[in-house]
């Protein structure tokens, strides 16, 4: 009785081969043009970048606060700085203070003499002064 040998047949070999290049054309293609591939990778480090200056101001800011909240401890309260600040919330000055009006609009000092100025562009400025 004669046997036959079956011959494998040639389409697998070919599909997995296939197959296979097909997945190294994709992760080529990924490798160069994907989200994290080589094109990118100059717009990723201007990200960096970015957000490494962010994060610079912001722990800039945070290094602020946190100065300003321990001055504001009461073992270590500054008398000077309570004066100011209650001073500036109250609108007082005591009588040895040189006090120089400011033109809320522009920013810069008025100048002249108090006689000079109208008495309704003082109470504006004094009035605008306070609601800041």
């Amino acid at each position: 009785m004669p046997t036959r040998l079956k011959r494998p047949p040639f389409w697998r070999p070919l599909a997995m081969t296939v197959a296979l290049l097909g997945f190294q054309g994709y992760l080529a293609y990924s490798a160069i043009s994907g989200q994290f591939g080589i094109e990118n990778r100059e717009q990723i480090l201007a990200d960096i970048d970015v957000l490494k200056s962010r994060s610079a101001a912001l722990q800039a800011e945070i290094d602020a606060f946190r100065h300003r909240s321990t001055l504001m401890d009461s073992r270590r309260l500054d008398p000077d700085i309570v004066t100011e600040r209650a001073r500036a919330l109250l609108n007082m000055a005591n009588a040895d203070d040189i006090i120089v009006m400011v033109d809320p609009v522009s920013g810069k000092p008025l100048s002249g003499k108090f006689d000079e100025l109208a008495k309704d562009q003082l109470n504006a400025i004094i009035a605008a002064d306070s609601i800041l």
